[in-house]
């Protein structure tokens, strides 16, 4: 079984084999000498996998002994992939070299072996709160980004998409346990007094110049004390600051009531990454509303269908349909699908599309019949633009695109605003031409035509019962041969 190699890859392995083979690796204990005295930067590729083996080296910590994140990131990968059963890795198509690091290490990813590149396609322009925006989406759905834009001209040709914030509050419940119920009742009483808020928003406000702790929300389940913190975190997401915040005012309440336990700063009853009830009634992170009016006539020129059978698919489908599945919050056709994309493209945290995507899609006649309503109220639209994957210069690329890079100076928290604002409306844009497709059944032919253009991909890795490392010469007669 042969791998072919990129040519800057193969060349890379030949000039690094090549230049050890002349020098020869050196003995474990003078490597280790070499390593105390010198650093790791005198040592050979195959001498700080020598370290690593033994264990002088952390696997983890090649970039900080390296002081260079692409060798950290080569050594990592021949470490892996000598090790195996494919060994793959090392020569693999995984791409690693023009990327900057520096964003990652420390923030984004740890033990990092490259980066997956997806592609990012723009729906649009729409009009959204009026102004004209392109949305980047990053997916590999064939067809996603096509629909999208479809449904951004048929809402722009209207009365463009109108956007409501109803709140902004991200939360994190952390779970107590107190001796009894009687002291958990009097635990969850000073908590709802108007005393002990201003103690614990005291606590947790001295930790941010940004947080703001805006109201408790307290269940007991027997002893078990559930504290659901809602809060303002500015432009940013949150967590990391929420939690830091939660974790000064438990120590307040411990200060108070010294037979409480902090079972977990966050006991589930936030809710984060999981579908639960109280995000879809209470809202988590934005509540947004989108709306627009589809004139008759582009619903049967743009969207190929007319407003009484996208009402009736819409009420048939996303309304009774979902709820004889039993839905939590999944009242819509594919919000899921328009967020994730938008939420990959501008560095937003994907498995927090469990609750983002909760949306509840309503459709009717306007204008006496004579035209199309659409709204999509989504309650817990988890975005940040400071910190986490926005950091990293791509993502970066995609917020400027949509005017919400970073912190807000004047107004903290309107960008974040902005970019909840922006998913709602293009998530609308998305449900309007799901909707419209199936309407008109043309779902199957635009997926066919859209997302089944290239071959189909192999049923599965090749394996090799042998798997040792090439040669530099191995190395070289393959590149004349232009595969190994």
């Amino acid at each position: 079984m042969v791998l072919k190699k990129s040519p800057s890859v193969l060349a890379e392995f030949v000039a690094a084999q090549a230049a050890e083979e002349r020098r020869g690796v050196r003995g474990l204990e003078e490597c280790r000498t070499a390593f105390a005295t010198e650093g790791a930067g005198v040592l050979s590729d195959d001498e700080v996998l020598q370290l690593v083996a033994a264990g002088t080296i952390p696997a983890y910590a090649l970039e900080k002994h390296l002081h260079d994140h692409v060798r950290a990131i080569r050594v990592r990968r021949a470490l892996i992939s000598r090790a195996s059963a494919s060994g793959t890795l090392e020569t693999s198509h995984l791409p690693y070299h023009h990327y900057d690091y520096s964003h990652v290490h420390g923030q984004c990813c740890e033990n990092v072996i490259g980066v997956v590149p997806l592609p990012v396609g723009v729906a649009g322009p729409m009009r959204i709160d009026g102004e004209l925006l392109h949305i980047p989406m990053a997916t590999t759905e064939g067809a996603l980004v096509a629909s999208t834009s479809r449904g951004c001209k048929a809402i722009t040709l209207g009365s463009g998409a109108s956007t409501v914030l109803t709140r902004d509050a991200m939360t994190r419940g952390p779970c107590l346990q107190m001796p009894s119920v009687l002291r958990a009742a009097a635990l969850k009483a000073w908590l709802e007094s108007d005393s002990g808020l201003a103690d614990v928003r005291a606590a947790f406000q001295a930790t941010s110049r940004f947080a703001k702790l805006r109201s408790l929300k307290i269940a007991l389940a027997g002893r078990l004390v559930f504290v659901r913190f809602t809060t303002f975190t500015g432009d940013a997401m949150g967590m990391n600051m929420i939690s830091k915040g939660c974790e000064q005012a438990l120590r307040l309440i411990q200060e108070r009531f010294a037979d409480c336990d902090v079972v977990a700063v966050s006991g589930n009853y936030c809710t984060d990454k999981k579908p639960a009830a109280i995000n879809w009634i209470d809202g988590r992170g934005k509540s947004v509303v989108s709306e627009a009016i589809i004139p008759g006539a582009v619903v049967r020129s743009v969207l190929k269908s007319s407003v009484d059978d996208l009402c009736r698919l819409n009420v048939s489908k996303n309304l009774i349909g979902s709820a004889m599945a039993g839905a939590l919050g999944g009242f819509n056709a594919h919000a899921a699908n328009t967020l994730t994309a938008v939420f990959l493209a501008t560095g937003q945290d994907p498995a927090q599309n469990v609750e983002s995507s909760t949306c509840i899609t309503l459709m009717e006649p306007a204008n006496d019949g004579q035209d199309l309503r659409i709204s999509c109220s989504m309650p817990s639209i988890e975005v940040g633009t400071v910190g986490g994957g926005t950091v990293l210069p791509p993502q970066a690329a995609c917020l400027d695109m949509l005017g919400c890079r970073g912190p807000n100076r004047e107004c903290p928290g309107a960008h974040a605003q902005r970019l909840a604002r922006i998913t709602c409306a293009a998530v609308m844009a998305g449900e309007l031409s799901l909707c419209a497709a199936l309407a008109s059944g043309d779902l199957v032919r635009s997926h066919i035509a859209l997302n089944r253009a290239v071959p189909p991909t192999p049923a599965s890795t090749p394996q090799t019962s042998v798997t040792p490392q090439p040669s530099a010469a191995d190395l070289r007669t393959s590149s004349n041969k232009g595969s190994a």
